[in-house]
C-alpha cells in the first residue's frame, strides 16, 4: 500500500519539477519568438507536455516500489 507521505512527496516533487521544466521552456521559447526565431514556437508548444514528464517518471518509480499482488 502506498503511504500518504509518499503521495504527498510525489505531488510536491512533480509540481516543482514540472513547473521548473515548463517555465524554462516557456521562457526560452518566448525569448526566441520575440527575437524573431521561429524554433521558439516549437519550444512554446512542447512546454506543457514536456512539463508533465517528470511527474510521470516519479509516479512510475513509486508504482514500481509496490510489491506484486
Amino acid at each position: 500500500m502506498i503511504a500518504r507521505g509518499d503521495l504527498l512527496w510525489l505531488g510536491i516533487g512533480a509540481g516543482l519539477a514540472g513547473g521548473l521544466v515548463g517555465g524554462v521552456l516557456l521562457g526560452i521559447g518566448i525569448a526566441l519568438i520575440l527575437n524573431g526565431a521561429l524554433p521558439g514556437w516549437a519550444l512554446l508548444v512542447a512546454a506543457v507536455p514536456l512539463s508533465a514528464a517528470p511527474g510521470w517518471v516519479l509516479a512510475l518509480r513509486l508504482a514500481q516500489q509496490q510489491p506484486p499482488e
